[in-house]
């Protein structure tokens, strides 16, 4: 499938039109509805990025319901918790997922199954009989054939209810408001602005993140929204997405910082084997991106590279272009147009110029947050209604125009960082991003997947602990799991 022909999503050997994935929508919200899911409600979603990934998000919002997704690596424990917490009243997962959490499912939840397509068994190994439904299970597709199409006016939009990794305590899921029409007309023109999504027949993006996380949720279904042509890739590999950017001429991406690493480290003439000309718009967050990475992927694919800073809670808060990386390497970009940012000191006043201090923000068009059944907790990180953003690290006040760059870290604790991940990769926990420091980026950045809670947890608590014994240290910043976390002794 290239871009000119039918819109719609191509998954592997396989491709259903925007016009077949909105009609299963209207037939599953009949069929939720009849379930009794409503306003306010939530529908977990355990899938990676398939057909109906995306018809479950749409037919959960077209009732006014959170789609909730889950970690697709989290044990019986921690899903059955999520579940638990955001009251799903339906959980619609892949065969071999279910299996991985079953122990964990409350009895009340009504379990829709999606057989693991082809592609997707391939990626990830899973065995012929784990692909499929255990009997007795009732199949997704199954359900939204029975159920009518729904013709009710859909009510207003909440978005996805997006669970924190939990490193501080329990995963706290996202709570947001209903969107007001003017708030998602802005919320588009923002995908237009950063993101570079808008309507045009010929874009064709490319999605390789779990929808499980905040970014590339929202990026797929602002896509969907616009009618673009969506290839969906199974799971990452540098060499496949070359190779289904040459295939499918793709024009937009929104990945991360591992991935421009694991690209640069193809040779070079795997690199030159594939056409990347047709790349127009690509955007990239989760972590901080090395300098020296940002400049040969500029070098590499042209000045369409861009890279945004926010959170789950705020949306995008600050952004930069190609040029900018290119004229001054680190930095994080400029605060958006209506976005605020404040550095403020222990007490929250706001910190003199040249002097350090935690950042909080707040993105200008989405609506009101809150921690589900937590909004003490929400008040707890909130200043005002600003965030504590914890993706970046302690900055000096500068004007709110200025460029924001992240800073690196002591040699001591990056080596002991590197050892740490090196420790952790060798008991088999998969490590994806540990460090924003360019000096060990290469060692910790080429992992995969993530490490389990506790793993994290016991990383986190080994960490305070140097910074206890190091208190002349500054504040320093470490991300684990594409989080960020800001220390002080």
């Amino acid at each position: 499938m290239t871009a000119g022909k039918t819109p719609g999503v191509t998954a592997g050997d396989r491709f259903r039109s925007w016009a077949d994935i909105q009609a299963n929508a209207a037939r599953a919200a009949s069929g939720l509805a009849a379930l009794g899911v409503g306003e306010d409600s939530s529908v977990a979603l355990m899938l990676r990025n398939d057909f109906p990934t995306f018809e479950a998000n749409m037919a959960a919002s077209q009732l006014g319901a959170y789609p909730v997704p889950i970690n697709w690596h989290y044990t019986p424990e921690e899903a059955g918790y999520i579940l638990q917490d955001c009251g799903a009243e339906v959980l619609v997962v892949h065969a071999d997922l279910l299996a991985q959490i079953a122990a964990g499912v409350p009895a009340n939840v009504k379990v829709l199954v999606v057989p693991t397509p082809p592609e997707i068994a391939a990626a990830y190994n899973v065995p012929p009989e784990k692909a499929k439904a255990p009997a007795g299970a009732e199949l997704w597709q199954d359900f939204v054939a029975a159920a009518p199409p729904r013709t009710d006016p859909p009510k207003l939009a909440r978005g996805s209810m997006i669970y924190t990794s939990g490193t501080t305590g329990r995963p706290k899921g996202v709570r947001r408001r209903p969107s007001t029409p003017e708030q998602q007309a802005a919320s588009a023109a923002e995908a237009a602005t950063f993101w570079g999504l808008k309507p045009d027949p010929d874009a064709v993006a490319l999605m390789n993140g779990p929808m499980y996380h905040s970014a590339p949720a929202a990026y797929a279904m602002a896509s969907a929204r616009l009618g673009l042509h969506i290839v969906l890739q199974a799971r990452f590999e540098a060499e496949d997405m070359l190779r289904l950017i040459d295939k499918h001429r793709v024009s937009h991406m929104h990945i991360v910082p591992t991935m421009f690493v694991r690209l640069l480290r193809l040779p070079q003439d795997v690199r030159q084997r594939y056409d990347v000309s047709s790349l127009r718009f690509i955007t990239h967050g989760a972590a901080p991106c090395a300098p020296a990475v940002k400049r040969q992927m500029i070098e590499w694919w042209g000045p369409v590279i861009n890279e945004y800073y926010g959170a789950t809670e705020t949306g995008v808060v600050v952004w930069h272009g190609s040029a900018d990386a290119l004229r001054k390497p680190g930095t994080v970009g400029r605060l958006v147009p209506g976005g605020t940012l404040r550095i403020v000191d222990e007490e929250g006043q706001d910190v003199k110029q040249g002097e350090a201090g935690e950042i909080y923000v707040r993105g200008p068009n989405l609506a009101e947050v809150t921690y589900n059944n937590d909004e003490a907790k929400r008040k707890e990180v909130g200043l005002g209604d600003l965030v504590l953003e914890k993706l970046g690290a302690t900055l000096k006040k500068e004007h709110q125009q200025a460029d924001f760059s992240v800073r690196p870290l002591p040699a001591e604790l990056r080596a002991y960082i590197a050892d740490d991940v090196r420790y952790l990769t060798e008991l088999g926990r998969m490590v994806k991003q540990a460090c924003v420091d360019a000096d060990i980026l290469e060692e910790v950045w080429g992992m995969d997947a993530f490490p389990t809670d506790r793993t994290v947890d016991n990383f986190i608590m080994r960490l305070r602990r140097l910074f206890e014994t190091n208190p002349e240290e500054p504040r320093h910043l470490v991300t684990l799991r594409g989080r960020g976390y800001l220390f002080k002794p």
